[in-house]
Order: structure tokens, then sequence, then C-alpha cells
């Protein structure tokens, strides 16, 4: 699998479904992950499930 140790993406819709899974997928392979979400306390809340990844 690729690595993206030095990349950073911006995920939007990252709070559930399928942005969420792109962004444990590219944090697990090392890209530091930007969450975008319109609604900050579900926002919070799928950051909160991702700590200890690359997470921005």
């Amino acid at each position: 699998m690729k690595e993206f140790k030095d990349s950073i993406a911006l995920v939007t819709g990252a709070n559930r479904g399928i942005g969420l899974e792109v962004v444990r997928q590219l944090a697990a392979r090392g890209c530091t992950t930007l969450l975008g979400a319109r609604d900050l306390s579900k926002g919070e809340r799928a950051a909160g499930s991702l700590k200890g990844s690359r997470l921005k």
C-alpha cells in the first residue's frame, strides 16, 4: 500500500461514512489529515474517534 508520510490531505464531509473512512485510511498511511465537517459538534466527535492519528 502507498505511504503518505509527507503528505497533507483535506477531507470534506469527514464526520461520517465514506469521508470518515477516507480520513482513517489516509491517517493510517502516515498522511497528516484535516477533517472538514459542516457541523462542528459532529466533526469534533469524529475527530475524537481518531485520536492517535496524524489529524489536525
